[in-house]
């Protein structure tokens, strides 16, 4: 009697879960494009691999690489797209897994995405400025070594956003049932509001509803949790040191860094600028994302930067 009570339970909660899955799912909508401007197509390894470009096409090539981590997208630069546009061509695609680019169930890997970052800056680009946040900004180091760019910008670079590589957790986060449930736990709109007042933002008043419902809207799209799967379980965490590679490339290279950023300290920058010969632009009240949180300030503090990789 008390194995049929266990089982009735356990079928319950299965049918349960599986009922909620399916209303999340129900709920989710197509993606808005995450920047305003001219959408394109760029096809790679047999993936649709979408982004937005923005200015005149004779200007300098500016590319935006977003950061990766749950309902990441090109949105990241919505703030800041429009008024570099006024002086670059700008181009910034949503990385594979992300946004409103292909989506398939890939074993997602680090390698993976310093291999699109390349093929798309030597396709795309002709020696481009290249921002890229976060574990982009690692990738595109590696890029730098095989393209030629006028100039990197990396918004809080780091190479490890994971302790370890855990096939175990990839392998639970990518199974039919329980993955899709694991998800939408970690990325309910209050998880979302939650991980960016603990690490994106400085103030949890700068996060808006707009922000939380897009990264919502991004991180259940179809398929979207198999690239999430492989950056919890750290398979998007690339092997070389960004350190040891950004010092070797031939590349002006400006670092931008919150102050109160804990996730990848400020301390962490200063050795990288020091070791790589790098400038360091601090801004004040922010953490991870502060071309998020302050765009206008972010622009103001880049502008010689940009300016000199036009002249160089």
């Amino acid at each position: 009697m008390k194995l049929r009570t266990m089982l009735a339970g356990a079928a319950g909660a299965v049918g349960a879960t599986a009922l909620a899955n399916r209303a999340i799912a129900g709920s989710v909508d197509e993606l808005d494009p995450g920047i305003y401007g001219a959408q394109h197509t760029y096809r790679w390894r047999g993936m649709d691999i979408e982004y937005t470009e923005l200015g005149d096409a004779d200007d300098p090539d500016l590319v935006l690489f977003h950061g990766v981590g749950a309902g990441a997208s090109s949105r990241e630069f919505a703030e800041i797209a429009p008024a570099l546009a006024e002086e670059y061509h700008v181009i910034a695609p949503d990385l594979p897994g992300f946004g409103r680019s292909d989506r398939p169930p890939l074993m997602y890997s680090a390698s993976l995405y310093e291999g699109f970052v390349t093929d798309f800056l030597r396709d795309m680009t002709d020696e481009p400025i290249v921002l890229a946040s976060s574990l982009s900004g690692s990738y595109a180091v590696q890029a730098a070594r095989d393209v030629d760019l006028s100039r990197l910008v990396l918004i809080c670079p780091t190479d490890e956003s994971m302790p370890g590589r855990r096939v175990w957790l990839r392998s639970l986060l990518r199974a039919p049932l329980v993955g899709p449930a694991i998800r939408n736990a970690v990325t309910s709109k209050a998880g979302i509001r939650h991980f960016g007042a603990d690490h994106g933002f400085f103030d949890e008043n700068n996060i808006t509803d707009e922000y939380v419902e897009y990264r919502w809207q991004a991180s259940h799209q179809p398929g979207a949790r198999y690239a999430m799967a492989s950056f919890i379980s750290g398979f998007l965490d690339p092997e070389a040191s960004m350190e040891e590679h950004l010092g070797a490339i031939d590349v002006p290279t400006t670092l931008v860094w919150g102050r109160e950023s804990e996730t990848t300290p400020l301390s962490e920058g200063r050795v990288l600028a020091d070791r790589a010969d790098a400038r360091l632009v601090v801004v004040d009240y922010a953490k991870l994302q502060p071309h998020v949180e302050h765009p206008d300030a972010v622009l103001t503090l880049l502008s010689d930067d940009l300016s000199l990789a036009q002249t160089d």
